[in-house]
């Protein structure tokens, strides 16, 4: 059998040989559309072009980020959303799932799916009708605050009120997606657990708390990293709703990127946020996952 192994190996028939060919086209695309746009994105933010000379800066770019007041700017909304949006957005997923888990409730079926839909709308469409809905003259937000007495919001050319239809909008888009993964976990919850918490006398709220939160934990810090990427990253919602106005009350990272990079078309200033997004990024995805993850 040795033998024969080997007489196959030298003809060419070794399994992990045959392995690395089929893995070359991924691996090829992997290079390509992935790995080469990272080096260059990094090698053009080391660079600036001027009058079509493209020439070695290195570190100045990054210089310019801290003195960049619409980077801080662009960075103080973004965590004004994430500090508001991802936990209201949890939290609402946390509850939805809990409801739509419970046996008693008819049609849930119907609900999982009404409350999922959002999650397939387009970004554009679902953006461009939030667009109509808070118009300041004829919207239907506020024609329904008309009928109860209340004046009309300027909820896209006001600053703050901008920042809550952003928030609102992202919430709706992300809330179901969200839900259906804490869904799944608490479908895989053994019911042992249930059956103990109820045998020590513990009440629904004992329950939900030392026993379902603490069997969601892997699945919580995965909604949670993934959800404050999602808010470090927005585009779609603030770019069609506001443009990043009134006052730059809604400019994100990844929109001043956008205009920076498509509209200056100052790409290695533009490399260089975006490089500065994925560094903070990381860092906070590395704190939340050590905060949340479960304690030896």
């Amino acid at each position: 059998m040795t033998l024969l192994a080997s007489r196959r190996r030298s003809r060419g028939t070794d399994p992990g040989r045959a392995g690395r060919w089929f893995v070359l086209p991924a691996a090829g695309l992997l290079a390509v559309f992935f790995a080469y746009p990272l080096v260059a994105s990094l090698w053009q933010s080391l660079t600036s072009t001027d009058a079509g000379v493209t020439s070695f800066v290195g570190a100045a770019q990054y210089q310019r980020l801290l003195a960049d007041p619409l980077v801080a700017k662009s960075l103080f909304n973004a965590g004004l959303i994430l500090i508001v949006q991802v936990p209201l957005m949890m939290a609402l997923a946390v509850g939805l799932a809990y409801l739509l888990n419970q046996s008693w409730l008819r049609f849930r079926a119907g609900f999982r799916l009404l409350t999922f839909l959002p999650a397939v709308t387009t970004l554009v469409a679902y953006a461009v009708v939030f667009r109509v809905l808070l118009a300041t003259d004829g919207g239907a937000v506020n024609q329904l605050l008309g009928l109860v007495g209340i004046a009309a919001v300027d909820w896209l050319n006001n600053e703050w009120w901008a920042r809550v239809a952003v928030i609102a909008a992202v919430t709706w888009r992300w809330t179901g997606y969200n839900m259906v993964i804490i869904l799944a976990g608490l479908q895989s919850i053994p019911a042992e657990l249930y059956e103990a918490a109820r045998i020590d006398g513990a009440n629904r709220w004992q329950t939900f708390w030392h026993v379902i939160l603490p069997q969601l934990r892997p699945v919580l810090i995965f909604t949670g990293v993934t959800s404050t990427i999602g808010a470090l990253q927005l585009f779609d919602e603030n770019f069609i709703l506001t443009g990043g106005g009134p006052n730059d009350a809604t400019l994100t990272p990844v929109l001043y990127l956008y205009k920076v990079g498509f509209r200056q078309f100052d790409f290695g200033y533009a490399s260089a946020i975006a490089w500065m997004l994925v560094l903070l990024t990381a860092i906070i995805a590395i704190v939340q996952f050590r905060v949340m993850r479960e304690k030896p």
